[in-house]
């Protein structure tokens, strides 16, 4: 005898002999069932107990899916591609198929076939070998739940372990099942559960996997393809082993025409036919596969994960709904603005970020960079340039100080003239005095609404100096969201410091701070923390629990009057003239959108690191900064440049489908302040006093002029121009620097004429005539302008 053939027999009689055991163990256990269904039912209860959890609730869910606020899909997290469908989404072939072949008496038994069983034991002898299995769909409905929802390594071994035990409880446990769901039910669950092989869990994903259409429009040939493959989804991969996939898939037919399904022509034909394999790609998977706002994407998982509470197991596996805030119209604009200025391989990057004032939710996050963890592609970056702080945002941190002084009471007028370069009386560098240049020319003296929009260096250190301190314009910008992403001491730090450069924005700002605390300007004082989700909806539809039991913290964050409502809408009336026209000086005037209230702010760093400009309508917030995020680059140029221009192409064509609206105007009384009006005086001492009078402190400041040295040239703040009580007033005089002394003019040249007669004695003299008196220039012919020291 063959050595071979005699091992197999001996290992087919073993075989043979433990189903002979476990099924007489089996009928003795379930005799009721078999025997007597009425008293089975009376029995139920006590032994066969509770269905497990994993039983009880739905087969393992759906991938989890990211929708954009119009419900465009973004992408999906999962580790097993599933897609469970409704029973009637399912092409009854597919169910015709998968019963013919897995268990053709579906239909008749309760749980448990012992006719079905004989006849694989006698098939299986008869092959030599395992040609059909025992289990009745029911039963292999058990094991791969049990399987599938297993937490560990251990349950998973222990749900396919070959022993008499787990055959037992998988036993009890379908014949549990049946007694709880209808055939259908048990059905369709299966058919949702089983592994076709090509990560497709479920006859939904396989059927978009193999043949690119849904489950419901599965024909004859198709679905037996993928009944055969639920058993041997590896060796009978079509892709890879086409031959033995045919040869499966024909067995199949088979089947389904001895058992009615099909007709024996059908099977026929159908068996002739070729395999007609079509994938559709597989849906999404993580950011890196995003259709759109990759980076956005990238913001809403670590948001779940850090702010919610989730698990990225559970993000992979939980089958939730996750409606994030993204813009696509805004944030496809934006892709294509940035790509506009800069290329995607520049070694600058340009960051559109754009926020909803009133809401705090995130709209758009655009970088000509690609989201990706390749570190050899140049193009590729996972680490979120539009959140980090980097480089600084230069003079768009003014606004803090603006608001500061307004909070303060100083008004929209405040006038100060200043040198250049101009030393800090508050501030210092070290050991020295804090100075600054201005870049460019400015006028000496300048009201904060100018100073502002012309963005003048001079003017915002002695705004600081007024204010004595750098804390409360950090508080501000603390109150407007601008720290939210940074080290919490940060603003404690800046203020221990009295750093005077702040604002100057020499702080390492993130791109969606900066957007996020200029929405708060938009908003009318309400501070809303950056949000990307509205809601999270789990399987069922319902809002997702954390692990206390309670639903997951969605929503809106955010702080009704943080600022001041007035100093907001000033603030606004004041940042509209750096983008609109009819400004002279203004800095941002490349983002205008014609037709369309806009406010905004231009930055530049020093030495030229980074720009950045940051506007907004009442609708929308964005800032846009371009540095080189891995080492220090001449940007080139200003805000108002690259920054301004990736503003204006990101927006234009928003602005232009949707409209804009208008934005509140200025608080009067904040505009005002607690200022009062400078008053006029002819002489120095006469100034002094009227200043003094008024509540003003002066100083008598010496200024290059064409007139004589000592004339009076006039105030700063002029005449009519507003200071708040305590300001120091400037009392201009000449120093005669470019004074010409007049040439005398000749004597005049007598007329010949008759010989005059002889003088008179002298008298006593007449009395001297009154001296005219000396008119003071009036202080709207002052001379403002660049020839004084700046």
């Amino acid at each position: 005898m063959d050595l071979r053939t005699d091992a197999r027999a001996r290992t087919l009689l073993a075989l043979a002999a433990s189903i002979v055991v476990a099924g007489a163990l089996l009928a003795g256990l379930l005799l009721p069932w078999v025997g007597g269904p009425a008293v089975a039912a009376q029995r139920s209860t006590g032994l066969l107990g509770d269905l497990p959890t994993e039983l009880t609730i739905d087969t393992p869910p759906g991938n989890t899916v990211l929708l954009a606020a119009n419900g465009e899909p973004i992408t999906h997290f999962y580790d097993e591609n599933r897609a469970p469908v409704a029973g009637d989404a399912i092409a009854e072939v597919m169910k015709q198929a998968m019963v013919a072949i897995e268990d053709a008496r579906f239909y008749d038994h309760r749980g448990l076939d012992v006719q079905g069983t004989l006849r694989a034991l006698v098939t299986n002898l008869a092959a030599g070998g395992v040609q059909e299995g025992g289990s009745t769909l029911t039963q292999q409905l058990v094991k791969q739940t049990l399987l599938q929802t297993a937490p560990t390594p251990e349950e998973r071994r222990a749900a396919t372990e070959q022993t008499l035990g787990r055959k037992l409880r998988e036993a009890r446990l379908a014949l549990a099942l049946e007694e709880t769901y209808s055939k259908d039910e048990i059905l369709t669950r299966y058919l949702n559960l089983v592994y076709f092989g090509q990560n497709a869990y479920g006859v939904q994903p396989a059927a978009r996997a193999f043949f690119g259409v849904d489950a419901a429009a599965l024909n004859v040939p198709q679905a037996a393809l993928l009944a055969g493959l639920a058993q041997s989804p590896t060796t009978d991969d079509p892709f890879t082993n086409p031959d033995a996939a045919t040869a499966r898939r024909n067995v199949v037919l088979g089947r389904m025409a001895e058992q009615g399904y099909i007709s024996a022509a059908d099977a026929t034909a159908a068996q002739a036919a070729p395999l007609g394999l079509a994938p559709a790609p597989a849906p999404r998977r993580g950011c890196v596969e995003a259709s759109v706002g990759p980076f956005v994407c990238d913001f809403v998982q670590r948001y779940l994960i850090q702010e919610l509470g989730l698990s990225q197991d559970e993000l992979d596996n939980g089958g939730y709904v996750i409606q994030t805030t993204l813009d696509v119209e805004l944030q496809r604009a934006g892709d294509a603005a940035v790509l506009n200025t800069l290329a995607m391989d520049d070694s600058l990057a340009g960051m559109f970020t754009a926020v909803e004032p009133g809401t705090g939710h995130l709209l758009a996050m655009s970088v000509n960079r690609i989201f990706g963890y390749d570190r050899a592609d140049p193009v590729q970056e996972s680490f979120n340039l539009n959140v980090a702080a980097s480089q600084g945002s230069g003079s768009t941190y003014k606004v803090f100080v603006a608001a500061a002084a307004l909070a303060r009471g100083y008004s929209s007028y405040y006038t100060l003239t200043t040198s250049d370069p101009y030393v800090s009386r508050v501030y210092r560098d070290g050991s020295r005095p804090y100075d600054v240049e201005n870049a460019g020319r400015y006028r000496a003296t300048l009201d904060l609404t100018t100073a502002l929009y012309q963005s003048s260096n001079t003017y915002f250190l002695a705004l600081e100096d007024a204010l004595g301190s750098v804390e409360e314009p950090v508080r501000m910008a603390e109150s407007m969201g601008l720290f939210q992403f940074s080290d919490p001491g940060l603003p404690q730090q800046i203020i221990d410091e009295n750093r005077g450069s702040f604002t100057f924005g020499a702080e390492a700002t993130s791109p969606l701070a900066l957007a996020s605390a200029y929405s708060t300007l938009a908003a009318g004082g309400t501070q809303c923390d950056v949000v990307p989700v509205t809601a999270v909806l789990d399987r069922h539809g319902e809002p997702a629990r954390g692990a206390d039991g309670e639903p997951l913290p969605v929503g809106d964050r955010c702080t009704p009057e943080a600022i001041p409502p007035g100093v907001a809408t000033t603030l606004t009336q004041i940042l509209r003239k750096d983008v609109e026209p009819g400004n002279p000086g203004a800095t941002g005037t490349r983002a205008y959108v014609r037709g369309h209230q806009i406010a905004g702010k231009t930055g530049t760093s020093q030495d030229n690191f980074s720009v950045a400009f940051v506007g907004y309508t009442p609708e929308i917030t964005a800032s846009v900064m371009v540095l080189n995020p891995k080492r220090n680059e001449d940007v080139g140029g200003f805000g108002g440049g690259k920054g301004a221009t990736i503003w204006h192409d990101a927006m234009a064509p928003v602005l232009e489908a949707r409209g804009s609206s208008d934005f509140p105007p200025a608080d009067p009384q904040v505009q005002n302040g607690n200022t009062r009006p400078v008053p006029g005086c002819s002489s120095v001492r006469g100034c002094q006093a009227a200043l003094t009078d008024a509540g003003f402190q002066y100083s008598t400041v010496r200024v290059d002029s064409d007139r004589e040295e000592g004339t009076l040239l006039g105030t700063s703040p002029r005449r009519g121009g507003r200071a708040v009580p305590g300001q120091v007033v400037s009392i201009l005089v000449s120093n005669g620097s470019d004074f010409v002394e007049p040439a005398p003019e000749p004597p005049p040249v007598p007329e010949p004429g008759p010989v005059p007669p002889p003088a008179p004695e002298p008298g006593p003299a007449p009395p001297p005539a009154p001296a005219a008196p000396v008119s003071p220039l009036p202080a709207s012919q002052v001379p403002w302008g660049p020839e004084f020291p700046r």
